[in-house]
């Protein structure tokens, strides 16, 4: 038991473990501060900038930065923090949904990585999706529980300075994950005031964040951060979702010539309610006991997670080149266990299996940029650039019974390292027409030690040149248009690349490539033609050449056929009024492999809709509206996921210049969704032979939260 501070009693509700003298000292260091200053260019609210002949700005300060001639592709803006402030989010991975078209959901626990959706992908956790921090990756390769496993469950919304997302190939700075798409996430480095934030909703949630920052030398900041979480959930089995997340920042100079260093702990733990078969639900009872859409088949899943951070960067400018270098050192666990078949294979014990992981992460960028001319008359920007990581990984996949380990399956050490170098050139060849082309190269090489089938340990090595391109014609009456094309990959597991024995069933199995080619194409517009209107359209197409990936909860390696994507985009900001914003976004996409057949468990359709009305005498509020459609849940179509509907809203309160108050409700309507659905076969306990059924995991009810700010 910690000790009562009575500093910070009035955190004590919040704070359901030990951190809270820790709380104390950033309340006290922060609260005796006089108000900041306003930020530098580098930590300011994104504004949409002009560009020649712009009779208007399209977006609502700090919304968005997506103005037209500030872009590459139609599918490619800036979210800035303003959005995050003003809209509803439900988890922190969530603040990818602002991306146009993305969908995230929760299958396992609060404390798990998200399940992700776009453009045609069921991503799982993160494979085909490259996410970063603060210029550090969040996805894991070779990750015991899926490829390219991306946790966002550390992230403080209230940080983001800014969202860059971007989708498709077309990029030479972004490799292995983003071939669907990447967001690389900005924290501030200096906020405008210090300020503690405290919420309280239904089932047993609690938060608090205090954060601050503060001037300690001429031109160097001291930035501080601590957030501790507590949640239940609607489940009958509670989540006992316990969370703490500590962040530090020191950072000098400016956007021009400037450096920061950050430090950032995080640690969960929490008890899970999986998917459960759908025949259940419909029964409404099992072994005689009433069951419903919370419950669970097994009270003992769950899992925990920490995750360790150092990372520096440095830039700047010096005669016509500017340069940029940054490394981090990454330390993260994960201890979690699933059941999703209940006693289809070991109908004595139950199929509870427990996936574990320590991994250490090393990685540097090095880039540097300059202008010059083709001949006498055209302008170029050319960069060139190195990236190294390398992770270090003990991971392994275990049969286990109410969280005790009843057999190894498999246990392996890996060592994979991916060296990537690349370059690009912007040229302006006439005030029209802009090009940029751009060349990736990238190497895995990867040692695989197996401790349980030294059959499956061996080296590999893999490699792949990418080639991209992206063309922009225009403006002409506020609209341009981009034509699109490149080569991406994502990296499989390294285990597959080895392996040679199936470790379940001993049967000789076959190596799959450490590299897999995607390549992607893409036509679009943008247009501020109408007053106070931005909207933008894309179609695209992405193609793989195969679908194969780590199955993280069987230990092999799943192949698939080569597959093909393709869909439209159509994104719409409105801003009528500067107190008002629309946005309405639609995303179709339509999945295939190569023989015709479905993939599985790919949304086809996609439609976001929401209406924010800012600081009118006092209020903001926001309404949104999110459809997600159908899909196919078996490759022959003939089983589709059920659409859903969710309705959320946020209301915000200027209660004082430094007070603010907000409401927040979830699922307003309090419609039954899922979060997610699969069909496959299961086995209850008792039950004389498997069943091929729905299995989902529902979204929460209506739940409402409520959070005080106080600015000091």
């Amino acid at each position: 038991m910690s000790h009562h501070h009575p500093t910070v009693s009035f955190l004590g509700p919040f704070l359901p473990f030990p951190h809270r003298k820790l709380c104390a000292l950033i309340v006290v260091a922060w609260s005796g501060l006089s108000q900041a200053q306003q930020a530098t260019a580098d930590g300011s609210p994104v504004t949409t900038p002009k560009v020649a002949g712009q009779l208007n700005e399209v977006v609502i300060k700090g919304h968005y930065d997506n103005a037209v001639g500030t872009s590459d592709a139609a599918s490619q803006g800036v979210i800035g923090a303003e959005l995050l402030k003003n809209r509803p989010a439900l988890r922190p991975g969530e603040v990818l949904e602002f991306v146009p078209g993305m969908v995230v959901t929760q299958h396992s626990g609060d404390g798990k990585a998200n399940q992700y959706f776009l453009r045609g992908f069921n991503l799982d956790h993160g494979t085909d999706f490259a996410t970063s921090v603060n210029g550090m990756p969040v996805n894991m390769a070779s990750h015991a529980h899926g490829q390219g496993y991306s946790d966002l469950n550390f992230l403080m919304p209230e940080l983001v300075q800014r969202i860059e997302y971007r989708k498709g190939p077309y990029f030479a700075t972004h490799g292995d994950f983003s071939a669907a798409g990447a967001a690389d996430i900005v924290y501030y480095k200096q906020l405008d005031a210090p300020f503690v934030s405290l919420e309280l909703g239904q089932n047993g949630y609690k938060r608090a964040l205090v954060a601050g920052s503060k001037e300690i030398s001429p031109g160097i900041t001291l930035l501080g951060a601590f957030e501790g979480m507590g949640n239940n959930g609607p489940w009958t089995v509670p989540e006992k979702l316990k969370k703490t997340n500590v962040l530090v920042t020191l950072s000098g100079g400016n956007v021009t010539q400037g450096w920061s260093a950050s430090a950032m702990h995080y640690s969960a733990r929490w008890d899970a309610t999986d998917q459960v078969p759908e025949r259940l639900i419909e029964a409404g009872s099992y072994n005689g006991q009433p069951f419903g859409r919370f419950d669970s088949l097994d009270a003992s899943d769950g899992g925990s997670t920490k995750r360790s951070s150092l990372s520096a960067e440095w830039h700047g400018k010096n005669g016509q080149f500017t340069d940029k270098v940054s490394a981090y050192a990454l330390k993260s666990q994960l201890n979690l266990f699933s059941n999703f078949t209940y006693a289809l294979d070991r109908p004595d014990t139950g199929d509870q299996f427990s996936q574990q992981e320590q991994r250490t992460v090393y990685g540097a960028a090095a880039s540097r940029s300059w202008g010059h001319k083709l001949g006498e008359q055209v302008s170029a920007q050319s960069t060139v650039g190195l990236q190294l990581r390398q992770d270090r990984v003990n991971l392994g996949l275990f049969d286990s019974n109410q969280r005790v380990i009843t057999d190894t399956v498999r246990d392996d050490h890996v060592q994979q390292t991916l060296a990537s170098v690349y370059g690009e050139t912007a040229v302006e060849w006439m005030p029209w027409l802009r090009t940029t082309t751009g060349l990736r190269f990238d190497q895995l090489s990867a040692q695989v030690d197996s401790r349980t089938l030294p059959e499956n340990s061996g080296s590999s090595r893999s490699s792949q040149l990418s080639p991209k391109l992206s063309v922009v014609l225009g403006p002409w009456a506020q609209t341009e248009f981009f034509v699109n094309a490149g080569r991406g990959f994502h990296s499989n597991d390294v285990r597959g690349t080895t392996i040679t024995v199936d470790p379940r069933t001993g049967d000789l199995t076959q190596k799959v490539p450490g590299l897999v080619s995607a390549r992607g194409f893409e036509l679009g517009a943008r247009t501020e033609w109408l007053p106070g209107l931005q909207s933008s359209v894309a179609l695209w197409r992405l193609n793989f050449d195969s679908e194969l990936v780590y199955i993280g909860d069987a230990g092999n390696t799943e192949p698939g056929l080569p597959s093909r994507r393709s869909g439209l985009e159509w994104n719409n900001h409105w801003t009528p009024a500067p107190w008002f914003l629309l946005d309405a976004d639609l995303a179709l996409s339509r999945a295939r492999f190569a023989d015709g057949s479905r993939i599985t468990n790919a949304v086809d359709r996609v439609v976001t809709l929401a209406a924010t009305v800012s600081k009118v005498q006092g209020w903001t509020a926001t309404l949104q509206w999110r459809y997600i459609g159908s899909g196919a849940l078996t490759n022959d179509n003939s089983v589709r996921m059920r659409p859903s509907i969710n309705t959320s809203l946020r209301l915000r309160r200027d209660l004082t210049k430094n007070v603010e108050l907000s409401l927040d409700v979830f699922n307003l309507f309090n419609r039954k969704n899922d979060d997610i659905q699969y069909y496959y076969e299961s086995q209850l306990p008792g039950q004389a032979t498997p069943v091929a059924d729905r299995h989902v995991h529902p979204a929460e009810p209506r739940t409402v939260r409520v959070s005080l700010r106080v600015n000091f």
